[in-house]
């Protein structure tokens, strides 16, 4: 699912030069150990960053029940909650259904979204996963490809579901500008060996040897978030561990910018 697209850019738009990247896992809106609702606050820290593109995973489509408990609940789907006047354009791909509701990966972007595929990579089991692949058009540079990533919790899963990101990245044009970003449960960090055979790079390892830790957000210990690129360049990535983003979510989000 996603909006419809603004107007096409002008084919005098400005070159973009570089994007302003924000992955961050919304634990369906609420603090560590679901404690606390707190989507409208993370709207409001979101918003500060000025993010060009904003990769999102456990992000509520709906929940019923959530709405009858809580007053300050949306009536409309998380993603659209967060994008709100920010980012024009989103893209929805749902993962896991059950009775009250749904939720999956969102992307959203301030640059036209040409195309988007949500791919079901769930695996033996009962974890509903998905890839959601999206096309942007940004000017000066034509498609960009992004992924949006949640992997599944058990090393065999993870294992296959890397293979099937691998083979959808060889299948798209070896020039193109690529983005994955997103929570790869990675905590024995063999996501960088598998990916590097699809010539991705990732953004902490490239600045600081490590990808980042993001997990549990209180005291992150385990790096199970990542930003990818391929055919880009990356300039300051950052871990976002401070207050508010420590209480508004179980994961820690990571930004940075990518350089086309």
């Amino acid at each position: 699912m996603t909006t419809p697209n603004p107007q096409p850019l002008p084919q005098d738009a400005v070159a973009v030069t570089s994007l302003h990247i924000l992955t961050v896992n919304t634990h369906k809106g609420f603090s560590p150990l679901n404690r606390r609702f707190v989507l409208p606050e993370l709207r409001e820290a979101v918003r500060t960053l000025g993010a060009d593109v904003v990769f999102l995973q456990e992000v509520l489509g709906m929940h019923r029940s959530h709405g009858q408990r809580y007053d300050n609940w949306s009536d409309v789907p998380q993603y659209e909650f967060l994008a709100d006047s920010m980012w024009p354009v989103y893209a929805y791909g749902r993962n896991a259904v059950y009775p009250d509701g749904d939720h999956g990966n969102a992307l959203l972007s301030k640059f036209p979204i040409v195309r988007h595929e949500n791919l079901d990579v769930s695996v033996t089991g009962t974890e509903e996963r998905g890839l959601l692949h999206s096309v942007l058009d940004v000017p000066g540079h034509g498609e960009v490809h992004t992924i949006c990533v949640h992997l599944g919790l058990r090393e065999s899963q993870r294992q296959q579901q890397l293979t099937l990101l691998c083979r959808l990245l060889d299948s798209l044009d070896p020039t193109a500008a690529v983005i994955v970003a997103g929570d790869f449960n990675d905590w024995r960090v063999r996501a960088d060996e598998a990916l590097a055979g699809c010539n991705m790079t990732e953004v902490f390892v490239e600045a600081f040897g490590n990808a980042a830790k993001t997990f549990p957000a209180r005291l992150p210990l385990l790096r199970l978030d990542r930003i990818y690129i391929r055919n880009a360049t990356a300039h300051m990535p950052k871990v976002l561990s401070r207050k508010p983003w420590s209480h508004l979510s179980d994961h820690v989000p990571l930004a940075v910018e990518v350089r086309l």
